[in-house]
């Protein structure tokens, strides 16, 4: 009786990491529903009252310097290592290049480039977005507040919202956002969900940002991956267009490679020559096409272009023939 073999974890593991044969038929493409577009519009009125909250120097301005001045980094020294390394997972550069990876692999393995194309489009999203609303209210971080009380506001800073906060939400989300089935989404969103809340949570730990700071960070985070879907055509167009031209340069090295090289006829001039010299010549023997007499060295005669030069010999017979005088 024949049993298969049974597979061990390390087993599955590794049939996970083949690749697929062809591209699944069916891949989860997130839309946008009414629900999202509602989810949309909570977080930007959210976003919109942090920002007010903070412009008219409220309750929140004065939990922030209250924060600053309780100094979590003096109060809880011992885990000030383990958040100078914690905090990194918010940092661009080393949380691109691991999410990027990932999904490169998922990439490869699905035949697809959309989820590299999502990280793009995300991360391109939170360049402008955030990028412009930090410059734009240039508010001075708590170790650079010159006024107790004040909301530091149009000063020529940039932390106002959180980039660290921002950024990993946005790229341990798009891991659950390209989630291929609802168990794996669900798990994968409370894992970014806690490791951005603890990357905030450090930045305030570490005085760095303000706990205004770091909420406005989450909100616009959280309000890039839920348009992500509106630019999902987008990606898709982008992918068919990539793909394309790559079939084509495919076709086209491939039919270079196999066309054979023809080389450009040539054209043969006859040399000018008098016509009386070239009636009075006699016609060149043909190319050696078939064996025949050999004859020795001595026995040819030197012709120029003016004829022979060997006087003629009637008594001279070639190699293997035979005299008739000869008895």
């Amino acid at each position: 009786m024949r049993t298969e073999p049974k597979l061990t974890r390390l087993d599955r593991v590794f049939a996970r990491l083949d690749r697929e044969p062809e591209r699944p038929a069916h891949i989860d493409v997130p839309k946008m529903s009414r629900h999202r577009v509602v989810l949309i519009a909570a977080t930007a009125a959210f976003y919109g009252a942090i920002v007010w909250a903070v412009v008219i120097t409220s309750w929140l301005v004065r939990l922030d310097w209250q924060v600053m001045f309780f100094r979590p980094y003096q109060q809880w020294s011992e885990i000030h290592w383990f958040v100078d390394y914690y905090v990194v997972l918010g940092q661009r550069g080393p949380t691109a290049v691991m999410v990027a990876a990932w999904l490169g692999w998922r990439s490869w393995r699905q035949h697809t480039l959309r989820p590299l194309l999502a990280l793009g489009v995300s991360l391109l999203l939170l360049n402008i977005t955030v990028g412009a609303a930090k410059y734009g209210m240039g508010r001075l971080g708590p170790h650079y507040a010159t006024v107790i009380g004040s909301n530091e506001m149009w000063r020529g800073g940039d932390i106002f919202p959180s980039g660290h906060t921002a950024n990993a939400v946005v790229t341990w989300g798009i891991l659950a956002y390209m989630a291929s089935t609802p168990r794996a989404r669900r798990w994968l969103s409370a894992v970014s969900a806690v490791t951005s809340l603890g990357v905030g949570m450090a930045t305030v730990y570490l005085g760095t940002h303000w706990l205004s700071d770091v909420l406005l960070g989450w909100v616009a985070g959280l309000l890039i991956l839920l348009a992500l879907p509106w630019f999902e055509p987008l990606i898709a167009r982008a992918e068919a267009r990539i793909f394309d031209r790559r079939d084509r340069w495919r076709s086209r090295r491939s039919g270079t490679a196999s066309a054979p090289v023809s080389a450009p006829p040539v054209v043969v001039t006859p040399l000018p020559a008098d016509r009386d010299d070239v009636a009075a010549r006699s016609p060149r023997a043909p190319a050696y096409l078939a064996p025949g007499p050999h004859t020795a060295r001595s026995e040819r005669t030197p012709v120029t272009p003016a004829g022979s030069r060997r006087p003629p010999h009637p008594e001279r017979l070639p190699r293997g023939s035979t005299s008739s005088a000869h008895p």
